[in-house]
């Protein structure tokens, strides 16, 4: 059996404290609920190095290799006048901060020449400024291959 009091739709004034008491409610839970906390510390980010280069693009970073040996392997940042067309950029000194590499002074060059100031993709090779020794990374430092 439906009442009165059941049928009758509430005022402005009584849907107005609803919607108000719905606020404070969701406000309230939202103060007291547990916060997500970001963790204070971080560990290195894990490259994966390997001793040898045997992907598909590895042809293409030797080819850099030789590119950039050819011009005396430069350490200021920029675009470089490309031996085989095109120019090529060096970002200059890799850092080598997560220490993933032997520690060396480095330097960094971009593989794929492009047109002067055309943006840059993630393909580089890595120099250690006294050995020579080179690594190259496809996906931006994310993993190294020894060539």
């Amino acid at each position: 059996m439906i009442t009165d009091r059941q049928a009758r739709p509430l005022s402005r004034f009584g849907r107005f404290l609803a919607g108000l008491a719905l606020v404070v409610g969701l406000a309230g839970t939202a103060l007291t609920a547990p916060a997500v906390v970001a963790p204070t510390s971080t560990d290195a980010a894990q490259a994966a190095v390997y001793n040898s280069c045997t992907i598909s693009r590895c042809s293409a970073a030797r080819t850099a290799f030789t590119g950039w040996q050819s011009l005396g392997w430069p350490t200021s940042a920029g675009w470089y006048a490309w031996p085989y067309g095109n120019y090529n950029y060096t970002g200059g000194t890799f850092y080598n901060r997560e220490g993933q590499l032997p520690s060396a002074t480095y330097s960094e060059y971009d593989v794929y020449s492009r047109a002067r100031g055309a943006s840059r993709d993630a393909y580089r090779i890595v120099v250690n400024r006294s050995t020579r020794v080179a690594y190259f990374t496809p996906d931006h430092y994310v993993t190294f291959y020894k060539l």
